[in-house]
């Protein structure tokens, strides 16, 4: 466990000077680390597993192939590096509505990082910085960007001959499906808090607003969108921040399947494809969805607390106080209001 002490996204390569008041290191924190670990037990690692929530997560991101390269430099070609990266895939969206940008929490979420990426220094992967001009390095912060650029360490064994194609593009078509796995497990709410308070959507104790509703619905929609070609992910729709830090972790499903069983698939699917070249595996999924459209329409989403009572509120209750309008969604969807009720408690 590695505290976040330098507030720079894991990015940072800033170290104090009397231009600099302060230190934002967090890129060669992580360099420090893997140095440190490898007298510790890590040159006989088969696998390194990076794992971060929220910032932490969008520092899997930028990190997961620099440390991959850099156990590489350091002898250790053995050591697959792979990323779990929860809660930190942000959309570069138009904020709901629009604010100055006095401090983090009004900034619109491009504006906060060109800004930060200056005060740090910020190192962003040689592959995404490719990508953009110069100047625009701040678009490998945002998971749907940087994450087409990341490598996988790809194994070509076991390629058989097929006298009906020829060997170049044979070999290209498996080496190709083994890197369909990718290195990373992205865990992302579909309705993240973080998401939404950086897009000035405050959820206090006043029913939101028609406007805000359609934004939130279409935030929903815009993640699922670019998490479509993500091959190992997993997002429900909830309004919540964080999954693997909180002791529920393991209750949340989607279509069926727990994140530990999502886990596992992915695990195995890397382990059989690196051995054996063969497809992710029947039974066993790695890219799991949700579809409902709104909020904590999954019935396994975390427990709702009205944030000034602290009473728990069902799935009905929170989307009526979210501003709800029953008989118009139903009008909508063509239902009876009784029948689109008894939808949403069972969480259909």
């Amino acid at each position: 466990f590695i505290p976040y002490c330098s507030s720079d996204v894991w990015s940072g390569a800033s170290s104090k000077s009397e231009k600099n008041e302060y230190a934002f290191m967090g890129a060669l924190i992580i360099q420090e680390v893997i140095k440190e670990l490898v007298g510790k037990g890590l040159s006989t690692a088969k696998v390194l597993l990076l794992a971060g929530s929220s910032a932490g997560g969008t520092g899997v991101l930028l990190n997961v192939d620099r440390v991959a390269e850099q156990l590489e430099e350091m002898g250790y070609q053995g050591i697959q590096v792979r990323g779990l990266a929860d809660s930190g895939w942000f959309l570069d969206n138009k904020q709901y509505r629009r604010t100055d940008c006095i401090d983090t929490i009004t900034c619109a979420p491009t504006e906060a990082i060109r800004r930060g990426i200056r005060y740090w220094n910020g190192i962003v992967p040689e592959r995404c910085k490719l990508q953009f001009k110069e100047g625009e390095e701040w678009n490998c912060f945002f998971g749907y960007k940087i994450y087409p650029t990341l490598r996988c360490k790809c194994r070509r064994r076991h390629i058989k001959w097929v006298p009906s194609v020829s060997s170049a593009n044979l070999e290209q078509s498996l080496f190709q499906t083994f890197c369909l796995l990718g290195p990373v497990f992205v865990v992302q709410w579909l309705f993240d808090e973080a998401q939404l308070t950086v897009d000035n959507v405050h959820l206090t104790g006043q029913p939101v607003q028609e406007g805000q509703w359609l934004y939130i619905q279409n935030l929903g929609r815009e993640l699922r969108s670019t998490l479509k070609d993500v091959t190992a992910s997993f997002a429900p729709a909830c309004l919540s921040h964080e999954i693997i830090t909180r002791n529920h972790w393991t209750d949340i499903q989607v279509k069926g399947t727990s994140l530990p069983r999502a886990l596992h698939c992915w695990d195995r699917s890397l382990h059989e494809s690196n051995k054996n070249g063969k497809a992710p595996l029947k039974g066993c999924p790695i890219h799991l969805i949700d579809s409902c459209p709104w909020p904590h329409c999954n019935p396994s989403c975390p427990t709702i607390r009205d944030q000034f009572t602290g009473q728990e509120m069902n799935v009905i209750q929170f989307l009526m106080h979210m501003g709800f309008d029953v008989q118009k969604m139903a009008q909508q969807q063509g239902l009876e209001p009784g029948k689109l009720l008894g939808m949403l408690s069972s969480g259909n």
